[in-house]
This record gives structure tokens, C-alpha cells and sequence, in this order.
């Protein structure tokens, strides 16, 4: 790692470390990922050479994929499994949800963006609605011949205002320590903890190495959920490791600002803005759907079914306490699906035909 690029990382986490502390101090919900993730967006924007270490990110994942995967008790496998049903409707609804956005941004861009080439459009909207992740939402896109930079705009945009949303409206609202079923082991074990981190550390590495997305995520969280599965309580992950997972992770989000974010077509950013609050409003009605079917907390059905990324989503649950194991559940099964689905839903969609029209 370059010097320069190093001083950079540390003053950035420096920067992060300190919105955290503002934010402690000010009692805001989910302080060790909002203060930072605000800060240092706003640092970005405005021209500051903020920057993100992977290894750092990738660390934060792990911790959080590790810590999330012991909450999933043989108890708690049981009552996901048997709302399975609730799970391919939520899906169902992120695809439909997504398309819909997708055909909202291209109805209100198309006409005045005529240097974009209409297919080229199709694929813009199309997967810049999608509710999936950023980075595989963009790669997908540029394989689509879309404009990449709007894709990753839009999702970049998107993710920021939920997970600032949602815990405000969470915390305000009351509606916190709701968990029915927290994590069976809650001792740290130094011994136990060193084998965990062990074993979901190859978790992630045989995940990196079959191209997964998401693999210190979804390889620690795999893991980890055996062992508890299993009944092996092997030790509790420390609460400042969680913390400082959630510091990084906002930081990798926040250091994808630009001081050109704000010109790169602001009625775009506008309008993506507006209609993620739109989608935030429409998802609270199918959480209370689902709430009242399923029997569960309309909170935690909230979190399952929001337009967010898995992680963030997963940590506002854990750190509110509000149905970690359904929400992580809903989450990981629809970012799977999403993946799978988004690209031949396309393809199907706007391909098929030659004259085919949005």
C-alpha cells in the first residue's frame, strides 16, 4: 500500500472515528455507521481525499457475517423455514418493485437525455431500479451497454438514504429491543474466538475463490451459522469489533462520493432520491402485509423487505434488536435471487424482441 494512499486511509478513519464519537454523544441511532458514513460522504463531495481500504472492508464483513451467523439457532432455522413462503413473496416483490423503478426513472430521463441511445436508456433505468447491490448492479449494467456512472449513482444515492432513513425513523418511532430470540452464546471466549475466526475466514476465502458476491459476508455468515446450528457456542463476537466493522463498512460506502457526484445529471440524483423515499413508503405497506400473515413485528418486516443492502439492513436489526435472524434471512435470499434473476428478467424483457419498447 502506497504511503500517500496509506496517510489517506488513516485521516479518513480518523474523520470516521470522530462522526461516531459526535454522534454517541448526540445519541443518534446506529452511531458507529451513520456518523461515519455522513462525514465522510460529505468530506467526499466536498473535494477531501477520503479513501477506503478493501482489506479493512472486507475485515468489517467478515466480522459482521460472523456475528450475524450466531444468532441462528436451531430454534430460529426453524421458524425462518416455516415462513419460506413469505421469503419468494418478498423476492417477488424486490423484483417487481425494482422493475417498476426502473420504468419510472426511464419515463421521466428518456426524453431528456437524447444522447444516450435508447437501448443503452432501457439498460440505465432497468438496473439502476434493480434492488440489488452496487457493484454487481453495475457491472451487469455495463454489460448491458448502460451509462455505469447513473447506475452507480443511483444505487450509491439509494443506499445512503435508507440506511440514514430507516434507524432515525426506527429510533423515533420507539420500536427498538424487540428480539424474541437473541444469540444463545454471549460470553467472548479468546480461544473460542480465534477458532471462529479461523473457520469463517476460509469460509470467505472458498467463497472468494467460486466468484460469490459478497464472499466475506456470505462465507463467514455460512460458517458461523453451522457452528450455532450445531449447538458449538464457541464464543460471542466482541462488542468493539462489531463497532468498528460497522465504521469501515460506512466508510467504504461514503468514499464512493465525488465533488462530481452533485453535477453528474442532478435531476437524475433528484428524482432517485425522491423515488427511494416512494419505494421506502411502499415497502412499509408489504411490511404490514406480511407482518399481519407471519405474525411478526411489522419492524422487522420492514428491514426485510426495504430497498437496502444486506449488511446495513442486517446491522440495523442486530444493533436495534429487531429480529436479526428473519431479517439477515429475507435479506441473503433476496440478494441471491435478485443476482440470479435481474439479468435474464432483461434480457427477457427488453430482448426478446427488436422492436420490444419500455
Amino acid at each position: 500500500m502506497p504511503f500517500r494512499f496509506l496517510v489517506r486511509v488513516l485521516a479518513t478513519l480518523l474523520l470516521a472515528l470522530a462522526a461516531a464519537g459526535a454522534c454517541l454523544a448526540l445519541h443518534t441511532p446506529l452511531p458507529w455507521m451513520i456518523g461515519p458514513l455522513l462525514a465522510v460522504s460529505l468530506a467526499s463531495i466536498a473535494g477531501a481525499p477520503t479513501a477506503s481500504s478493501t482489506p479493512l472492508r472486507n475485515a468489517g464483513q467478515w466480522t459482521i457475517g460472523t456475528a450475524l451467523g450466531l444468532y441462528f439457532t436451531p430454534h430460529v432455522v426453524a421458524l425462518v423455514a416455516g415462513i419460506w413462503w413469505a421469503i419468494a413473496l418478498a423476492i417477488a416483490w424486490a423484483l417487481l418493485l425494482g422493475w417498476g423503478f426502473g420504468r419510472r426513472l426511464y419515463g421521466l430521463h428518456a426524453s431528456r437525455m437524447p444522447h444516450v441511445p435508447p437501448r443503452a436508456m432501457r439498460a440505465t433505468t432497468y438496473f439502476a431500479g434493480a434492488i440489488g447491490g452496487a457493484s454487481e448492479m453495475t457491472l451487469l449494467a455495463e454489460s448491458a451497454g448502460a451509462r455505469t456512472d447513473l447506475v452507480a449513482a443511483a444505487h450509491s444515492l439509494r443506499l445512503v438514504v435508507v440506511t440514514v432513513t430507516i434507524p432515525f425513523a426506527m429510533q423515533w418511532s420507539g420500536l427498538q429491543g424487540l428480539e424474541i430470540n437473541p444469540p444463545g452464546v454471549r460470553e467472548v471466549n479468546a480461544g473460542g474466538l480465534a477458532l471462529l475466526a479461523l473457520a469463517t475466514g476460509i469460509g470467505g476465502l472458498v467463497m472468494r475463490a467460486l466468484g460469490r458476491t459478497n464472499p466475506w459476508f456470505i462465507g463467514p455468515l455460512l460458517v458461523a451459522m453451522g457452528f450455532t446450528i450445531a449447538g458449538q457456542s464457541l464464543s460471542a463476537v466482541p462488542t468493539w469489533m462489531s463497532n468498528a466493522a460497522q465504521l469501515v463498512i460506512a466508510v467504504s460506502l461514503g468514499v464512493r462520493f465525488s465533488r462530481e457526484f452533485l453535477h453528474t445529471a442532478p435531476r437524475w440524483l433528484g428524482s432517485v432520491a425522491l423515488g427511494t423515499f416512494a419505494m421506502l413508503m411502499l415497502c412499509g405497506g408489504v411490511a404490514w402485509l406480511l407482518a399481519w400473515a407471519t405474525g411478526l413485528h411489522p419492524a422487522t418486516m420492514l428491514l426485510s423487505t426495504s430497498p437496502g443492502g444486506i449488511a446495513e439492513m442486517a446491522i440495523t436489526a442486530k444493533v436495534l434488536q429487531l429480529g436479526v435472524p428473519v431479517v439477515t434471512a429475507f435479506q441473503v435470499c433476496r440478494l441471491v435471487a435478485v443476482l440470479l434473476l435481474v439479468g435474464p428478467m432483461f434480457r427477457w424483457i427488453y430482448l426478446r424482441s427488436k422492436t420490444a419498447r419500455p
